[in-house]
């Protein structure tokens, strides 16, 4: 009888609490608990829905700092790429304005930009998102709480509301897809009391003025590139390189480019201090790295975009035992995407190793839910996938930069082919093209697969979506070489790339 009742209910005590949890039974309140509503958190738990799973997701938005919120759909939805590519096509406009006068627009009198007008017809446009989101969830079935969950056990969750109320829920597989938040410099006086960060500037009421921008991430460069593509007086402060991590050859043509679209750059400077001015503007003390000279200026704004930290930190996860990464504070995770504690599973920004790309997350997201249903074995695949910087110049790639490709390969076992070219939408407005660049990495020998595509211009995500595909077919040189482009196009220039580096011939391509 004992046996019997300790097998109908057990009880795990954790922090004084005592959890009822049935999972002798195999009765748990759901299947799957989702603990996060972003784009990968979002996509996993219909997915598991659609295939007769019970499913909860639980989201809960900690305000910024400077107090900014949002609804569900994670950081893509609501201060990541929806806002940040309508923002980026805001300043585009603004260079298409210029433009069609040299094509016989008649624009009367200055063209100047409202910064209110634009954020509240995007803020509208990602509030629907959210309305949308809520609305699927329902839809397909889907549990949605708006609690702030954390970890008990391998098959419980505790949830707790902006009020305190308590929710215990149980699962069989519990699944963490709580992404990440941008990082404040934790040793700048005055960094967090008045700068704010991405979190914030995409729900901003009025216009952020004069604007210094620390960092050089991809983040850092695309708020730079669409606050002065607007007609913002913006710097982008950078410490060492701008574009880790991606080909820096290609780094260099985008913040060249940038230059001469008119954003200013601090390079080799750190930031020391940011002061409140009693005129309300901001004075910012930084040091030149390489001189030691000290300089100060004042600002309206100041973006830290220093990186991003995982929302790892009230989850419980040490308490659970969970392997992190010391230094990134990241989830440690199998090709499976299981974690060290058995039944729970995390993806997305908040795994190690995982690219912080909303669209890896929602396929990692599904594939996931997939195997948890039974239904599938397909685990996902990291490699080639494509991705795109909005900066003012855009930049497309996909597989390998050249600097990695020479690290795995060796200088005698690539071979780049490259062409600088000009768009046709420029030569009308006289526009300079100096920086749109094609390079195509392959190996060597024999059938010179193709390791890695990159690409500025217009429309660069445009354009490398479609030459992804060849990286999941083993794309090669001559593949490239054999297909027929589209005239007059920019994507056709990559398919006629025939000047390798080694060969020292110009690149520049010429006639029609």
């Amino acid at each position: 009888m004992a046996a019997l009742c300790r097998g109908r209910h057990r009880w795990k005590r954790t922090n004084c609490l005592y959890v009822l949890t049935r999972n002798l039974t195999g009765k748990y309140d759901y299947d799957l608990v989702v603990i996060g509503g972003g784009s990968g958190g979002l996509a996993c738990s219909k997915e598991a829905a659609q295939l007769g799973q019970k499913v909860a997701v639980l989201d809960y938005v900690e305000p910024s700092v400077k107090g900014t919120k949002w609804g569900l759909g994670g950081t893509c939805v609501n201060v990541g790429c929806i806002p940040k590519k309508l923002m980026h096509q805001a300043a585009l406009l603004g260079t298409a304005v210029k433009d069609a006068k040299k094509y016989g627009w008649q624009i009367s009198g200055p063209v100047s930009h409202d910064w209110a007008t634009m954020a509240e017809a995007i803020q509208n446009h990602v509030r629907s998102l959210n309305w949308g989101h809520r609305v699927q969830l329902q839809d397909k079935k889907v549990k949605y709480l708006n609690i702030k969950g954390s970890l008990l056990d391998e098959h419980t969750v505790k949830g707790l509301t902006k009020a305190g109320k308590e929710t215990i829920l149980t699962a069989k597989n519990i699944v963490i897809a709580t992404g990440g938040r941008p990082k404040y410099p934790t040793n700048i006086p005055g960094a967090m009391e008045h700068g704010i960060t991405s979190d914030d500037i995409f729900w901003l009421k009025k216009s952020p003025g004069k604007t210094l921008v620390v960092g050089a991430s991809y983040v850092a460069l695309e708020c730079a590139g669409f606050l002065t593509g607007i007609g913002l007086d913006t710097t982008v402060m950078v410490r060492s390189i701008a574009l880790r991590g991606f080909d820096q050859q290609i780094a260099g043509l985008v913040t060249d480019y940038m230059e001469t679209y008119g954003t200013k750059f601090a390079w080799k400077c750190a930031p020391k201090r940011v002061d409140k001015l009693s005129s309300g503007a901001l004075q910012v003390t930084w040091t030149d790295t390489q001189t030691g000279s000290e300089h100060k200026d004042t600002y309206d704004s100041v973006l830290w975009a220093v990186g991003r930290a995982p929302e790892t930190k009230a989850l419980g996860l040490d308490k659970l035992g969970m392997q992190l990464n010391n230094e990134t504070g990241k989830i440690v995770l199998g090709a499976d995407e299981s974690t060290s504690v058995p039944n729970i599973y995390a993806f997305g920004d908040i795994g190690e190793g995982c690219p912080e790309l909303t669209p890896t997350a929602i396929k990692a997201g599904k594939l996931l839910a997939r195997r948890l249903a039974g239904q599938s074995t397909e685990l996902m695949n990291y490699d080639n996938v494509p991705t795109t910087v909005f900066t003012p110049l855009e930049y497309g790639c996909v597989g390998l930069s050249e600097e990695e490709a020479e690290k795995r390969h060796g200088k005698d076992g690539i071979e780049v082919y490259h062409a600088f070219y000009k768009p046709l939408e420029f030569t009308v407005a006289e526009r300079d093209a100096s920086q749109c660049y094609i390079k195509v990495v392959c190996e060597r020998a024999g059938d010179q697969k193709i390791l890695g595509l990159h690409f500025t211009g217009p429309n660069a995500g445009e354009v490398t979506q479609g030459f992804a595909m060849g990286f999941q077919c083993g794309a090669t040189y001559s593949h490239l070489l054999q297909t027929v482009g589209i005239h007059p196009t920019c994507a056709e220039e990559v398919v006629k790339v025939n000047i390798t580096k080694r060969s020292g011939l110009d690149a520049t391509v010429t006639g029609c």
